[in-house]
């Protein structure tokens, strides 16, 4: 008989099915007349099934002795009416079958209430909580939104190496990528010849997709990329990870505002599609996790996004009257503190901030015509900041040129990417969104470690 997810049974299951279930035990409690009573749960969906298993099922006695939480197994039964509150039918079990067992005295998840320090050294098993089957859930849902949303509009979606040799942010923070043995080259010589390495020079992995993007924008249209991006920053908060998620969309022939435009009807499809697949997972959210989740993202999909210049934020911040840990100054990178501000007390909605100095900003970034700025774009939202950057790209063949300069690196590394302004360029714009970013905005929780399956962060690689 064809496993049936839980989720589907307590949704359309009717009584006097006969239904087969698999998953893992949360409970079991026994009655005096050969009863027994187990929740199990799939990770379908964040309700248990009732189980009752009567004593006279076939080898009774020695099965039910290994059900105990975190034991896999079996059940063929009759979906039958439940009389217990909360629930709307329940399985009466005509056979059970235990397919793994779980150690009652050393298995980590028998209490409740497990802090999230704690799940982290064992995210091996952290999904079977509660809190990390949600998340994943959610994960999930957010993930298929941004496909949805991107193929829905003719969005061409392209696989962006993940091993580079070009550095896209030319921050230098990139995993180096080497077939060298590097401790015998240490022993024996001063210098590494890259030529014998295995692409013939230096090698990392990405810190993002768009450059590469950028080529078939400016050959064959929309499209977007979506994959993992490295950054080898030594941080230990709670907002920085070494291994993410990126979702990049370049598109020709657009400009600054049709970028915003596109970035907010994004950042709302997502908070629609979720609200509207993961409802129990968000009333989860919100009574557990953030009791102002829900309000909030309401509040961010049913407004209009704030626009404002980079250099009106800086007055507004200066003459605020709120002491910020850090100053603020033009040409100053903005910290999510004064990000939070902007979003949570000012406009109490989210905000596009543009024009940025050109200082803080990377060489594709299309310069202004006041020589101070760049056409640059950061999406700010309610509780977590900035969940989007993003510009238009310099087009213009000498600019691009001088501004590589600029930044301290070598045109003739990047080639490739001037060639694109030598040959039919066009005006065209594109952005970024860090999927963790998104996950924890959608669930409120706080620490990115938590909203990725396995964190990869410094000095942790382990799972």
């Amino acid at each position: 008989m064809p496993v049936t997810r839980i989720a589907t049974l307590l949704r359309d299951g009717q009584p006097g099915e006969n239904v087969t279930v698999k998953g893992w035990v949360r409970t079991r409690r026994d009655s005096k007349n050969s009863f027994s009573f187990i929740e199990l749960n799939d990770g379908s969906c964040m309700k248990n099934l009732q189980i009752v298993v009567d004593g006279a099922i076939p080898d009774y006695e020695t099965s039910i002795r290994l059900v105990t939480t975190g034991a896999s197994i079996s059940v063929e039964g009759v979906l039958k009416e439940s009389p217990g509150k909360g629930q709307r039918v329940e399985v009466h079990a005509v056979s059970l079958a235990v397919l793994g067992t779980a150690d009652s005295t050393t298995f980590p998840l028998q209490k409740k209430g497990h802090s999230l320090e704690f799940l982290r050294e064992i995210a091996h098993l952290r999904p079977r909580t509660n809190t990390f089957s949600a998340v994943a859930r959610v994960r999930n849902c957010i993930s298929r939104s941004i496909h949805n949303f991107f193929q829905s509009r003719g969005f061409l979606y392209i696989n962006t190496p993940i091993i580079t040799t070009s550095d896209c942010e030319g921050a230098g923070e990139m995993f180096q990528v080497t077939t060298l043995d590097l401790a015998r080259i240490a022993k024996i010589q001063t210098e590494i010849d890259w030529k014998q390495d295995f692409f013939g020079k230096p090698a990392s992995l990405t810190v993002s997709g768009q450059l590469e993007a950028e080529i078939y924008a400016t050959s064959i249209g929309d499209c977007y990329t979506f994959g993992p991006t490295f950054r080898a920053e030594n941080s230990n908060t709670t907002r920085h990870l070494a291994e993410f998620w990126m979702v990049e969309p370049e598109m020709p022939f657009y400009e600054l505002t049709d970028n915003m435009d596109l970035a907010e009807a994004f950042i709302k499809a997502m908070i629609n599609d979720v609200l509207e697949q993961c409802p129990e997972d968000m009333e989860f959210f919100n009574q557990r996790i953030d009791t102002t989740v829900l309000a909030k993202l309401e509040n961010i999909r049913s407004n209009s996004f704030e626009r404002l210049p980079y250099t009106d934020a800086i007055e507004i911040l200066k003459n605020c009257g709120r002491k910020f840990d850090y100053a603020i100054e033009w040409g100053g990178d903005l910290q999510t503190e004064h990000e939070r501000y902007l979003t949570e007390e000012h406009f109490r909605k989210p905000v596009i901030l543009f024009n940025y100095p050109r200082t803080l900003k990377p060489f594709y970034m299309r310069c202004n015509d006041d020589g101070r700025t760049v056409r640059a774009m950061d999406v700010l939202v309610p509780g977590v900041g900035e969940i989007i950057g993003g510009s238009q790209r310099e087009e213009r063949l000498d600019v691009l040129t001088e501004r590589i300069r600029e930044c301290g690196m070598n045109p003739e590394d990047y080639w490739w990417y001037i060639d694109l302004r030598k040959y039919g360029t066009v005006p065209h714009s594109g952005f970024g969104l860090g999927l963790e970013r998104a996950v924890l905005l959608i669930t409120g929780m706080t620490n990115i470690r938590d909203v990725i399956p396995f964190p990869r962060t410094p000095g942790h690689a382990e799972f």
